[in-house]
């Protein structure tokens, strides 16, 4: 009997979970054992977040059960999650910058004595819990807000464990941490293994999924598709379960241009606080997809180009003749248009009418193309324009806030053409929206390219960025980690977005 592996620490069974009628996760399994890293991976959009979030108490499933330390549990909240023993280390940390070490550790459960707030004991319980995963030399005095990302993650470990955590969830972990910085997490986990907590660890990074795992579990349009020993794992094996589809079912009559136009847009040697190194072309008539993970640079680029969050370094040239972008205003002038991927934050103004939205950018128009047409002329065109994007609305009187979130897009879409732009930036152009509209806006914006318009197009949906592009270029760690010519896989884009390329797995 030794040798059976040791019963699960977390076992989730046929858990399944829908936001407004949308099915999030479908039926999923997964146990961690103690002292266990079990990795989840999968594209953007698979799941693994919702994932955590029910494992965590911020979401209830609904369906399926929890079973924690072999009992079945509803966590409620993520307090009753902490007290049964599970923490969580969220990519973006949630620590109070201007309280100490042992403050924050402590944050809601301070020790008392006599009344009041017992700072020795606060302080000498934070240096035990430090000094038992080998992080003595962290003084439990100094405040939080003088310490490094690295540093700070080991003070939110630190505070689950002081709930006595038996399993810790690390969302992303490494997303904002320096090379050494992964070196020291690596430590630490291995740490946490030796005292028997399990570890949950979720990553886009697949050297550390390999480097830190002994199993992995692929989440894939909200299922579990394979949980692999890693020892036994390859790296193509392991893209080849999160991306498990054909292309062809998706785009098979999209027809491109038999040739491009002259480069419309150069960028050389650009960069700023997100973006190093950043050169490339785009041509008229092309359409140029961006695809990479969250938190690689694809948004970072498209708003760099449109004065956003301007390039601080390198060089801009549309049409041959060199350009500053330093506001949106100057991008414009430039003749570039802008999409967000934050229709709702960014994209219309929800208390408006259809018509005033799809206006905002042409009663613009006086201060970037001075003269460039009267009131009546610029309204006329932007109806013809919502006309020729079949935009579905009550009336142009009716606010954009009720409309679909595909018509919402088209409305945006027409605010932009009315400017007539030679370069057109779409970041997530079908977030969120349905089938129906996608496939509106997927011939519009070929059409547009065919029209000559230069298009750059950041998705996170690979059948959409290789079905719709000519080429595509893949960001990682703010850099462009390659480029694809057509033709080019799922597995392709993974590989270069994951940094498998010239990468051994572990």
């Amino acid at each position: 009997m030794s040798g059976l592996p040791p019963s699960p620490l977390l076992a989730l069974r046929g858990i399944g979970k829908s936001f407004l009628g949308v099915r999030v996760l479908d039926g999923v399994d997964l146990q961690v054992r103690p002292g266990e890293v079990h990795a989840v991976v999968g594209e953007n959009g698979a799941g693994k977040s919702t994932l955590m979030k029910v494992v965590s108490g911020v979401h209830q499933p609904d369906e399926g059960t929890v079973e924690f330390a072999g009992a079945p549990r509803t966590f409620r909240t993520p307090r009753e999650a902490q007290q049964a023993g599970i923490g969580t280390v969220h990519q973006e940390l949630t620590l109070l910058p201007e309280r100490t070490v042992a403050e924050n550790v402590w944050l809601g459960r301070e020790p008392l004595r006599r009344g009041l707030v017992d700072r020795r004991a606060m302080l000498s319980h934070t240096a035990r819990l430090l000094a038992s995963i080998g992080e003595g030399s962290l003084p439990p005095g100094t405040r939080v807000g003088r310490l490094g990302v690295a540093q700070q993650q080991v003070v939110e470990i630190v505070k689950a464990l002081a709930l006595d955590a038996r399993l810790l969830v690390m969302d992303e972990p490494t997303a904002a941490l320096a090379d050494h910085e992964v070196d020291q997490l690596y430590a630490l986990v291995r740490r946490l293994q030796e005292h028997g907590i399990g570890v949950l660890y979720v990553s886009h990074r697949l050297k550390e999924v390999f480097d830190l795992s002994s199993r992995i579990t692929v989440l894939k349009d909200g299922r579990a598709v394979a949980t692999l020993d890693t020892a036994d794992t390859g790296a193509d094996q392991l893209v080849r379960h999160m991306v498990g589809r054909e292309l062809s079912s998706y785009y098979p009559d999209l027809a491109r241009p038999q040739e491009l136009g002259p480069v419309r847009l150069t960028v050389r040697c650009a960069g700023n606080r997100k973006l190093r190194g950043i050169d490339l072309r785009l041509r008229a008539g092309e359409v140029l997809g961006v695809g990479g993970l969250q938190g690689s640079g694809r948004s970072a680029l498209a708003r760099a180009l449109f004065g956003a969050a301007p390039f601080s370094t390198g060089h801009v040239s549309v049409d041959g003749a060199p350009v500053r972008l330093r506001s949106p205003r100057a991008a414009m002038r430039a003749g570039i248009a802008y999409v967000s991927e934050d229709r709702k934050g960014e994209g219309i103004v929800a208390e408006q009418s259809v018509l005033d939205n799809a206006l905002l950018a042409a009663r613009a128009v006086r201060a970037v193309h001075p003269g460039r047409g009267g009131r009546g002329a610029r309204t006329a065109r932007v109806r013809e324009l919502l006309a020729a994007v079949d935009l579905r609305a009550a009336g142009e009187d009716q606010e954009i806030r009720y409309l679909s979130g595909g018509n919402q897009q088209k409305a945006v879409l027409a605010r932009w053409l009315a400017l007539a732009p030679r370069i057109l930036l779409f970041d997530e152009p079908t977030r969120g929206i349905d089938v129906g509209a996608k496939s509106a806006i997927h011939d519009l914006v070929r059409r547009l390219a065919r029209d000559g318009a230069a298009v750059l197009m950041v998705s996170s949906e690979l059948p959409e960025l290789l079905g719709m592009s000519d080429r595509v270029i893949v960001m990682r760690d703010g850099r462009i980690a390659g480029e694809l010519a057509a033709g080019a896989t799922e597995e392709d884009v993974i590989a270069l977005a994951v940094g498998t390329v010239g990468e051994a797995a572990g």
